[in-house]
């Protein structure tokens, strides 16, 4: 299989971290992140590579990156429009499990769904539309997602100063 993107997390000695996606064509994005991001994005950023990765989505964050996204589109001033439907719903997905870890608590996927219907509903209410549907996720499918993600940030936490950690993503199985 081919590897669509080579994604290096990077633990600098002075506290700040950074990642690094390197495409298939050579072509490379990246950003330093610095104070209290250095050490919540990481998370959120491996949180992604799980969900992805286990759920097969790919039009979420690293499959855009891997089709020539730069990581500074996702933000304003927005330079390639619009987020992608498929990326909206896996930011969705992962900002829930995000939540969790931070309250300590797996929850189940009938709570998962009551939540995030609550969420969607509450966008939808001001104009902004998330898809419907693969958002509702099995207990099985967060268990695998939960699983990958832990260990993944098992691997994070064990990475000394100006160490990485290096991962493999591809768009097909």
């Amino acid at each position: 299989m081919t590897v669509d993107l080579r994604i290096r997390l990077k633990r600098h000695a002075d506290g700040s971290a950074s990642l690094t996606c390197t495409r298939r064509d050579g072509s490379v994005t990246w950003q330093r992140l610095h104070g209290p991001t250095a050490s919540v994005m990481p998370v959120h950023d491996l949180t992604h590579y799980a969900v992805e990765s286990t759920l097969g989505f790919r039009r979420g964050f690293y499959g855009l990156l891997a089709d020539g996204w730069e990581i500074t589109d996702f933000a304003k001033p927005w330079p390639r429009g619009p987020i992608p439907d498929e990326a909206l719903v896996v930011e969705l997905i992962v900002g829930f499990f995000d939540a969790e870890r931070r309250q300590g608590e797996a929850m189940t996927a009938e709570a998962f769904a009551v939540q995030a219907a609550q969420y969607v509903a509450s966008r939808e209410a001001v104009g902004k539309t998330i898809p419907a549907g693969r958002w509702q996720l099995s207990d099985g499918e967060l268990e695998s997602v939960r699983s990958l993600r832990d260990a993944l940030l098992a691997r994070w936490a064990a990475v000394p100063a100006d160490g990485d950690l290096d991962l493999e993503y591809r768009t097909s199985n």
